[in-house]
């Protein structure tokens, strides 16, 4: 085995997990957000909406 293929798999296994975690994340948020969303139709605000009525203006 040369020290070549050793970089280029630590290299590789890193970017996939990276990649993989970058994924996860937009995922999750993408989540998120709908179920806020869902909140809201159904009625539920966040607290923080109630303390400042301004931010919610875009």
């Amino acid at each position: 085995m040369s020290h070549a293929f050793y970089i280029f798999t630590s290299y590789g296994v890193t970017a996939l997990i990276t990649l993989c975690l970058i994924g996860w994340t937009l995922a999750d948020g993408r989540a998120r957000r709908r179920e806020l969303q869902e909140l809201e139709a159904a009625g539920i605000r966040r607290r923080s909406a109630q303390a400042n009525p301004e931010a919610a203006k875009p």
